[in-house]
């Protein structure tokens, strides 16, 4: 199982997404915290909360649970999974909605969550996505569902979408493939400091080595084709920490070594005196073929960047009508009632409480109406919210002025 994770600022047209696939019959929804599954209701809770912290722009948080093509599981599974991992993500006292998609070769989900809890308190993103990563992997032995490598675990990364449908266009590999290739037979060589930086530089690959000044080493990075890789970036296999136990390193012997090595590669020249500049030039084409690929490929729904761009089109205008997501309430439901019933009781008694917390954590309805009538737009909620000492200044600031 992984994730994709977004945050941001809007809410709404993440949610138009989602309830727009679910008027298709593309998704519905599992589980949800609002007490009603229509646009405008959703938002009006919404801004309830958030005038707890009108100043927080990046209120908004979005994550994909996808799952192998094999592991089709049945709603009731799949919601507890997910409310497992908000919950184990900190997300217990927020307003939340969660919906599965059918518009995919492997199953997945959606969830979207309000930052700003019921009290006011923002949940941090600090350190989110090595969070995620280990929810995860506790999700997948607590449910028996395939275990992934974490991604700082990888010796490789694997191939982007880009890259992957890049290669099908010009029946190429990617930079970065090739690099890794080249990378792994001289290691397999295991060579001495020198002897890695000159097979290196041979194959026109320039190394820069993270040094200070008592010699130590922190980091690696590679250029290639006019490309710049961090060993991190290329796989585990790649970064200094292994590097330097895959060939003969003394940091006293070999410090000079590699100090003219990151001379060579700031001043464009390899151990041959070949200058690598020319490269800039075979760089600009790679990426011009990238840009021809995005632009004919038609990514798949749950990718982070093709969704970032469609939630954006979505926030600047294309939202549902209410009439347009009045299904949307009547999918709120659970099927599949006995699949993953060993889990059963206990969860659903955590999701009722979770449930029960959002209603009663959200304000009358009348007053959500009065507060957040046709003459309340978003940009007023802040005003809603000053003190009467910032009033006080600003009728003095006009006073002043006149």
């Amino acid at each position: 199982m992984t994730a994709d994770q977004v945050k941001g600022k809007g809410f709404r047209g993440a949610l138009n997404y989602n309830l727009e696939k679910v008027s298709k019959g593309k998704a519905e929804v599992l589980d949800s915290s609002f007490t009603e599954i229509k646009e405008k209701a959703i938002m009006e809770e919404i801004k309830m909360v958030r005038m707890q912290r009108p100043n927080l722009a990046k209120y908004f948080y979005h994550t994909s649970l996808n799952f192998p093509p094999a592991e089709n599981l049945g709603n009731e599974q799949m919601n507890m999974i997910a409310n497992e991992y908000l919950n184990n993500m900190g997300f217990d006292q927020h307003q939340f909605i969660i919906f599965r998609h059918y518009d995919a070769d492997h199953p997945h989900l959606h969830l979207l969550v309000n930052r700003i809890g019921y009290d006011g308190k923002v949940l941090s993103d600090s350190n989110d996505y090595q969070r995620s990563e280990a929810v995860l992997r506790k999700l997948e032995k607590q449910y028996g569902l395939t275990a992934v490598i974490s991604s700082n675990q990888a010796q490789e990364r694997a191939m982007t979408k880009n890259e992957l449908e890049m290669m099908k266009r010009t029946d190429a590999p990617s930079a970065k493939m090739k690099l890794q290739v080249i990378l792994k037979e001289v290691l397999n060589k295991k060579p001495t400091t020198e002897q890695f930086i000159s097979q290196l530089e041979i194959k026109g690959i320039n190394v820069r080595f993270n040094q200070a000044s008592t010699g130590f080493i922190s980091g690696i990075s590679y250029g290639f084709e006019g490309l710049q890789f961090k060993g991190q970036h290329l796989g585990s296999a790649y970064k200094w920490s292994s590097v330097k136990n895959s060939i003969s390193y003394e940091q006293e012997r070999d410090r000079a070594a590699i100090h003219q090595a990151n001379l060579r590669t700031a001043a464009g020249k390899g151990a041959t005196g070949t200058d690598t500049r020319s490269s800039i030039a075979a760089a600009k084409r790679y990426r011009e073929r990238q840009e021809t690929a995005r632009g004919n490929t038609v990514a798949a729904p749950q990718g982070t960047g093709q969704l970032q761009e469609r939630i954006r089109k979505a926030d600047s205008g294309n939202r549902l009508s209410a009439s347009g997501t009045g299904d949307a309430g009547q999918k709120h439901r659970l099927p599949d009632q006995n699949d993953g019933s060993q889990y059963g009781t206990d969860q659903a008694g955590q999701q009722q409480g979770r449930r029960q917390m959002a209603h009663q954590g959200l304000p009358d309805r009348g007053l959500i109406s009065d507060l957040l009538s046709a003459d309340h737009h978003d940009g007023d909620m802040a005003d809603s919210t000053l003190t009467q000492n910032l009033r006080k200044k600003r009728k003095k600031k006009r006073r002043l002025s006149l």
